[in-house]
């Protein structure tokens, strides 16, 4: 009995031991502690070895430390990145390639970090480029936004590989409702029905549905009507690359509208023939 009794003493001083050991923080040579770090290099993976539960809080205040130092690199090398590119031209070329659709003058200016000149001479530099090496792409203006965009002269062998574009068919009524946009915009639905005389409902959701109109606002009157202006889509339509282009609106030709609209409201007001007076690739 009395050698039992000296067993269970010996084993309660061993977990005894075992207890304060533990609550001291010792750990044995044996017990490896992995940690991952990051850096903006590959990721590293290194092994410490540790002898107490402080020496690994304090290489955790150490760790914070330098990802914060590496975030604040980071932002660094942001605010560095953000500089002229050393060759303008390219840097447009990939911009207007990788986007696709068309990108405001300002909006390049911004991520270019150049001024209106400098991306004026920078476009320019690229549409000569492509006239003297006889490129297949070049730089369509759209008012104050630019697009990459294919050479016409190639338009018959690209609709062989790429999705045709839709056709679409412009009555007279509605050719002469976008030309009043056109010329007159922004313009209300009542202004363009008072210059021809009936109603303009039908070609203005017509034009609206082939996206060569838009809603650009509204009038600052009683009611406050929408106000209609043309959109990009137009320019691409008509080859123009702006509103200034087009050509002044004669009065022959206003004498002209008149006559149709007024025939028009003869036969019933509505043109929803498909009698064209020009076919459009959209």
């Amino acid at each position: 009995m009395e050698e039992l009794n000296k067993e269970n003493i010996n084993e309660e001083n061993i977990n005894e031991e075992d207890i304060a050991e533990a609550d001291a923080g010792v750990i044995e040579e044996s017990d490896i502690i992995e940690t991952v770090t990051e850096t903006d290099a590959e990721p590293t993976i290194t092994r410490e070895k540790n002898a107490e539960n402080d020496s690994i809080q304090e290489d955790k205040h150490v760790a914070d430390d330098s990802t914060g130092a590496d975030a604040e690199n980071g932002q660094d090398e942001d605010a560095q990145a953000v500089t002229k590119p050393a060759h303008p031209e390219a840097a447009l070329e990939a911009i207007l390639f990788a986007y696709g659709n068309s990108v405001s003058s300002e909006r390049l200016c911004e991520v270019l970090c150049l001024t209106e000149e400098e991306l004026e001479e920078a476009v320019s530099n690229l549409e000569k480029q492509y006239a003297e090496e006889g490129r297949g792409i070049n730089i369509v203006r759209l008012e104050d936004s630019f697009q990459l965009g294919t050479k016409a002269e190639y338009y018959d062998r690209l609709v062989k590989l790429a999705k045709h574009p839709k056709r679409y068919s412009l009555t007279d009524s509605v050719i002469e409702t976008l030309s009043i946009v056109a010329y007159k915009q922004p313009v209300t639905k009542s202004e363009i029905e008072k210059i021809r005389g009936v109603s303009a409902d039908h070609a203005i959701n017509r034009l609206v549905e082939y996206e060569l109109i838009e809603e650009v606002g509204r009038l600052e009157a009683p009611g406050k009507p929408l106000l209609f202006g043309t959109t990009e889509q137009f320019l691409r339509a008509f080859g123009v690359s702006s509103l200034s282009e087009l050509p002044e609106m004669s009065e022959d030709l206003k004498e002209t509208f008149k006559a149709e609209a007024e025939q028009e409201a003869l036969e019933g007001g509505n043109d929803d023939g498909d009698d064209t007076g020009i076919i459009v690739d959209i």
